[in-house]
């Protein structure tokens, strides 16, 4: 981004950090939270060049990967819902029909030399938060956003991998990509969640079967720690995943909180509960550190550092959205998590300047800008703020196909055919990771991944 888009108060900035204020939150009035978080999304959306003409809907420019621009569509369902703002439904439906393409999968041309398991679920994320909140239906001619969903279930269901480390998604899809031979969690915990969400919404079998399936495997990992409950990032299946790279990312967390939430309001069964409730206290713990500030957010791996890179800046926004749908969906857990998402949100306001084109930055457990701007700190803002309008408005959870989801969907999607309903318990595709299953590319995450490769150290920084 240029220095000439920057909102003119940054400028400012740089020479008197206190010239402009932050945005006002009152987190228990509705329109406090509603004027805030409208004041986010407007700084957020001026990122936005999709819309403009010969330029690529659902896009962002550089340095902005794919998977973060459906992150950001999916964040603005979720603004729909907690705010009733339709200023930005039109370009959201735009932009996720658009990158769904013709058979839903989120498979874009464009994008198939870069693709990988984790970039193709927070598209199908935004698709599922659609139809989970009953947004606005996609253009005629185009997938429900269920079908889109389930679309990309069935395409991750294909490359489920038992030839190494017992099981589990690869980073990447495509065999020449750095990362290939890493599971992540950032995949593993998309796919189970994305697995314990459709099974929720569509009551369908199949799904609870693989989302327990996705749960036991990671469980059973070195990923995974069944005491503590910290979740590492990933694992190298050339050594057939014995060792963990134990980076802390609050996003992997809240992955697996959020999917554990799903599976056991759709199950009611109490191991997960008892895990949900372990991971919760575990993100608590670990992402809201009490000597930085109290019930504040912070991302531990980068930002006390100044070394947050553009990946880094979302990570946030994930995590409060699903510890937010998890106080929804296991209510026993609302007074734990709710403080922590109040004090955060109001952190975030305190790093948000409305005279600055409403620009945010990341530290939130001061007042004073940290130097920072972007998509991915709007993302992280906005997502702090909205989400107190569930407690002040008794926002009702996501529906499900029995309590009012209107959206159709097709169980076979993806697979080359179509029932058009979702009737059938079964229609996944189960057959073996073919080359064409293969031939596209991961996430461009920018962390450095430490692979052992033949007995040497290589650096992937995509």
């Amino acid at each position: 981004m240029s220095l000439r888009s920057l909102p003119r108060c940054l400028s400012l900035y740089l020479l008197a950090p206190w010239t402009c204020n932050a945005l006002t939150l009152d987190v228990t009035s509705a329109a406090s939270i509603k004027s805030a978080a409208s004041s986010v999304a407007y700084g957020m959306m001026q990122y936005y060049t999709g819309n403009n003409t010969g330029d690529v809907p659902g896009n962002l420019p550089s340095p902005y990967y794919w998977w973060e621009a459906g992150s950001m569509f999916g964040h603005l369902v979720d603004y729909w819902y907690y705010t009733g703002d339709t200023t930005y439904n039109a370009e959201v439906i735009q932009a996720i029909v658009f990158q769904a393409g013709t058979d839903g999968a989120f498979m874009p041309s464009n994008q198939t030399e870069t693709e990988g398991n984790d970039d193709q679920v927070f598209w199908a994320f935004a698709a599922l938060d659609a139809a989970e909140l009953n947004f606005p239906a996609p253009t005629a001619g185009s997938p429900s956003w269920l079908a889109m969903a389930q679309a990309v279930f069935n395409l991750q269901a294909t490359r489920w991998d038992t030839s190494t480390c017992g099981g589990g998604l690869r980073w990447q899809i495509f065999t020449w990509n750095n990362g290939y031979t890493y599971k992540n969690v950032a995949s593993n915990g998309g796919f189970f969640m994305l697995g314990s969400r459709l099974a929720r919404y569509t009551g369908n079998t199949t799904y609870v079967d693989w989302a327990e399936k996705a749960w036991t495997w990671f469980e059973e990992s070195v990923l995974f720690d069944n005491t503590t409950f910290a979740i590492y990032d990933g694992s190298s299946d050339l050594a057939n995943c014995t060792s963990a790279d134990h980076s802390q990312y609050s996003y992997n967390y809240g992955l697996y909180l959020g999917g554990l939430a799903y599976l056991y309001n759709h199950t009611e069964d109490a191991k997960y509960l008892t895990a949900l409730t372990g991971v919760v206290n575990a993100t608590l713990t670990t992402f809201f550190p009490t000597a930085m500030g109290d019930k504040i957010m912070v991302e531990i791996i980068c930002e006390p550092f100044g070394t947050c890179d553009t990946d880094d800046y979302t990570f946030k926004s994930f995590t409060l959205r699903w510890l937010a749908v998890a106080a929804q969906l296991a209510p026993t857990l609302a007074p734990t998590i709710w403080p922590y998402i109040q004090a955060s949100a109001q952190g975030a306001a305190g790093q948000c300047d409305a005279a600055a084109g409403f620009t945010c930055g990341f530290e939130w457990n001061t007042t004073t800008w940290d130097g920072t701007s972007g998509v991915g700190q709007q993302m992280s803002a906005l997502a702090a703020i909205q989400a107190n309008m569930i407690t002040v408005d008794s926002l009702a959870a996501p529906y499900t196909k029995d309590t009012g989801g209107t959206s159709v969907g097709d169980p076979t999607a993806g697979t080359g055919t179509s029932s058009g309903s979702d009737s059938a318990e079964e229609g996944f595709a189960t057959g073996a990771i073919t080359t064409a299953d293969r031939a596209g590319a991961g996430i461009l995450t920018a962390m450095a991944l430490v692979l052992t490769l033949g007995g040497a150290v290589w650096m992937v920084h995509s």
